[in-house]
């Protein structure tokens, strides 16, 4: 017995081993956790054999190192939260790697047949590394140290979240991976590869595009108000996801207005559509080069989210942002557009000491610099523009935000608590009335 399983463990070995372009899969921490069971099963049923045989022992892994390192698998995949089989599914489905990045760009017929065949070998291996869940595990690990008592199996929950959800029963189905890789190809040239796979908002963090777990999503449903404002970068956006010309937006207005909810509404509207929102924070826009070179081959749509932009008059940092606005010897990716907000028309702070007077000599033509501080904003191909809320705006988000939260008080009272709520707080705004509807929610709370 100590024989067969000695050598179906060796099996999985080898076969992890020879991994050629799928090799990353297991260098997560579910895949290495799997690969140390393996490995201190291995060297325990060698400890056994040695020990049967009168032999000295070679190894040191003992009985508790096995239990450990299953331990340390299962608290893994408890953290992965699905079974063994569909974790490797999902790295598959979101891999990058030559083959998935070639996809992207290349019609499968026209693959190399070597990159082709070392997929193909791949795909199998890991479709037979999948079989190899906790319910052979812990009969492995029971027959490898004569435990008294059962190992609990981990067999997860099915992943069910995955947009392609064909895709995946297909998979589930097949006895060999490798017969779907006509359709991973595909899967891969409309969707993408990596992060952009995995999620529809990305932040760009220390140099590196980062996703967003739990993106706040907006329902543009419940935006209430600027209605010609919401129609106008709705239809700019679908001119993008159609693959027309786009312009750059700013939005531009009163604080609170609801601009960035405009802005991330967009992603529970066409993240299916591919669209991706990729935020870029000021301090960071020198980095746009960088950042547009990474989305320029991908399929999806990218909007880079810059929020509250202004520049402080020393700033050098809009430099960047006008070349991918306008362009230079690099062609411009057509795939990426960037939206922007900000509480100001003029998005370079300007003083009244820049303005030139006729005892200025430090510079032949200072108008120029002028211009040239105040024509970022210009550069933007669509403006729009948020005016603060007159009193019957506010008091009809008011009303929409307390509807959908199931304020119970009368509509005369709501108004009037409402509007005495802007003139202590912060005026009349979308943000002003959501901040008052969270207090009526914690004030109904607190007297339960």
């Amino acid at each position: 017995m100590y024989q067969e399983i000695a050598e179906s463990i060796r099996t999985c070995q080898l076969q992890a081993a020879s991994l050629l372009i799928y090799r990353d899969i297991l260098a997560e921490e579910p895949g290495q956790k799997f690969l140390r069971v393996l490995q201190t099963l291995s060297e325990q049923i060698s400890n056994q054999n040695a020990i049967a045989d009168g032999l000295s022992i070679s190894s040191k892994s003992t009985a508790s190192e096995c239990l450990q390192a299953y331990g340390q698998w299962f608290l893994a995949m408890a953290t992965v939260n699905c079974s063994w089989q569909d974790y490797l599914i999902d790295c598959i489905l979101t891999a990058s790697n030559p083959f998935t990045q070639l996809a992207q760009t290349t019609e499968f017929s026209n693959f190399p047949l070597d990159l082709v065949s070392a997929v193909q070998h791949d795909l199998k291996v890991l479709h037979n590394l999948s079989s190899v869940g906790s319910n052979c595990l812990t009969q492995w690990l029971q027959a490898a140290i004569d435990l008294p008592f059962e190992p609990v199996a981990w067999h997860g929950n099915a992943s069910t979240s995955d947009s392609h959800i064909a895709l995946r029963h297909l998979l589930r189905s097949l006895s060999n991976w490798a017969e779907a890789l006509p359709q991973l190809a595909d899967r891969y040239h409309k969707y993408g590869t990596g992060v952009f796979a995995q999620y529809a908002a990305l932040s760009w963090r220390s140099g590196e595009l980062v996703g967003i777990s739990h993106p706040d999503l907006v329902q543009i449903e419940n935006l209430i108000g600027y209605d010609l404002q919401k129609e106008t970068l709705l239809k700019n956006t679908e001119f993008f996801l159609a693959g027309a010309k786009a312009l750059h937006v700013l939005l531009y207005g009163s604080r609170g207005s609801g601009k960035s909810s405009l802005v991330k509404s967009l992603l529970l509207k066409y993240s299916d559509r591919g669209l991706r929102l990729i935020e870029v924070a000021k301090s960071d826009l020198r980095d746009l080069p960088i950042i547009v070179e990474q989305l320029r081959h991908a399929p999806q749509k990218f909007i880079i989210f810059v929020d509250d932009l202004s520049f402080e008059q020393e700033s050098e940092d809009y430099k960047a942002l006008k070349v991918l606005l306008e362009g230079n010897l690099t062609a411009r990716p057509e795939n990426v557009i960037v939206y922007a907000t900000s509480n100001r028309r003029h998005l370079l702070r300007e003083y009244f000491s820049d303005r030139p007077r006729p005892s200025d000599s430090d510079e032949v033509h200072p108008w120029d610099t002028v211009q040239e501080k105040l024509s970022l904003s210009d550069r933007f191909g669509l403006t729009i523009t948020f005016t603060g809320a007159d009193q019957h705006t506010y008091l009809q988000i008011v009303t929409h935000l307390a509807a959908r939260a199931k304020i119970g008080i009368s509509p005369e009272d709501l108004e009037y608590r409402a509007l005495q709520w802007a003139t202590r707080h912060n005026g009349r705004s979308g943000r002003t009335a959501q901040q008052f509807i969270d207090f009526l929610q914690a004030e109904a709370i607190a007297a339960l």
